[in-house]
């Protein structure tokens, strides 16, 4: 049963915390580069390694925080790379005073969703809800990753809920990627049955804790949760995580999931991610029947290790998972960079076909569900 209680009380503190996190935008950037920068050492030995012997020596692991072991800035001004950047990527922020006329275009869509028929059918299907947060039906369970239902603060939305979350089935396991408050949402998570199963990276104990979500499997990069027939395995990431600015950054773990399901479907989910060696490896180890790749939040100067993929890496990564199938979320949902909410599909789809393979994508509006056929 659904949990109603999204308090007042935790609306401000979440309202608080965004705008600590906007009056005080250089502290994430500074807290990830000092890290990066007393652990030079950790990320010049991380290149000669493979993704599981980092996770296997533990290179990420800090003194009270996780390493960026991909890379970053390693001495001097962590804000280097976004003053460098801007005068030759056509994603920064130089180039983004062409996209103000295309946001009298941006839709708003509200999101409705035909539960009863996504009940009733039977095998594997992903629901694209809103911003990354996506429902996968595996034969009789249920997969939520992200949840995200009601708006953020201070941030413009455009795709609000038009239904009842009573309608939407009950979640079997919750998986959340990492802790920035666009994935990990203290209300929504709040409006679920507090006995469901979170799986999350390492870290987030006092969030759940608050939330009386004691119902947890906590998973290090390469660790795997296994029931039933689903595995569901967290993988590395470039990217970071922060909850309150005066803390600092990089205090929880952040990752991607690889869900092997029990209906004989692999699925990686990118979660958050700038681009990185490890999709080549990733791709090499596990046979991907879907990649479901966060795009959006990607026309900005702030520095690469901070950010997400834009169209051309976000393909480039696609075919480097080796994956049958590439479906995007993280759009449409939230103006969070220049980009208007509805570019990513269309950017995409132009670097799909440049790259000939326009027919291995997926497209999937909020609301919409992919349905596979039961083996």
């Amino acid at each position: 049963m659904y949990n109603n209680a999204i308090t007042r009380r935790m609306f401000l503190q979440r309202g608080l915390r965004w705008f600590g996190m906007t009056a005080i935008p250089g502290l994430a950037g500074a807290c990830v580069g000092r890290a990066t920068g007393r652990n030079r050492h950790v990320v010049e030995e991380a290149r000669n390694l493979t993704l599981k012997e980092i996770a296997h020596k533990k290179l990420h692991h800090g003194n009270g925080c996780f390493l960026n072991v991909f890379g970053g800035p390693l001495h001097g001004n962590p804000w280097w790379p976004s003053l460098t950047q801007t005068t030759r990527d056509p994603d920064s922020i130089l180039y983004n005073f062409s996209y103000k006329p295309y946001y009298m275009d941006e839709p708003v869509v509200p999101v409705s969703i035909d539960w009863k028929a996504v009940k009733s059918t039977p095998g594997l299907s992903i629901t694209f809800v809103k911003h990354a947060c996506i429902m996968i039906k595996d034969k009789n369970q249920y997969i939520l990753v992200d949840p995200l239902f009601f708006e953020l603060p201070f941030v413009q939305a455009f795709t609000p809920l038009d239904f009842d979350l009573k309608d939407m089935p009950e979640p079997n396991h919750v998986l959340i990627t990492h802790g920035h408050y666009d994935h990990l949402d203290e209300p929504s998570l709040a409006a679920l049955d507090p006995n469901t199963h979170v799986i999350s990276p390492l870290g987030y104990k006092d969030i759940f804790k608050d939330l009386k979500m004691k119902h947890r499997t906590q998973l290090d990069w390469f660790d795997a949760f296994e029931q039933d027939g689903l595995e569901v395995k967290l993988l590395p990431c470039k990217h970071w995580t922060m909850r309150n600015p005066l803390l600092g950054a990089n205090d929880s773990l952040c990752g991607s999931f690889l869900i092997k399901t029990s209906s004989g479907k692999t699925i990686c989910i990118s979660g958050d991610t700038s681009y990185f060696r490890g999709f080549q490896e990733i791709g090499r180890e596990f046979y991907i029947d879907l990649a479901i790749i966060n795009l959006g939040g990607y026309s900005h100067g702030i520095p690469r290790f901070m950010a997400h993929l834009n169209s051309r890496q976000a393909v480039k990564s696609f075919r480097e998972l080796r994956a049958k199938q590439l479906l995007i979320v993280h759009w449409g949902s939230f103006r969070l960079t220049a980009e208007p909410v509805h570019f990513p599909p269309i950017h995409l789809k132009q670097e799909m076909a440049k790259s000939g393979i326009a027919d291995r994508l997926v497209h999937l509006n909020h609301g919409e569900t992919l349905y596979y056929s039961p083996n």
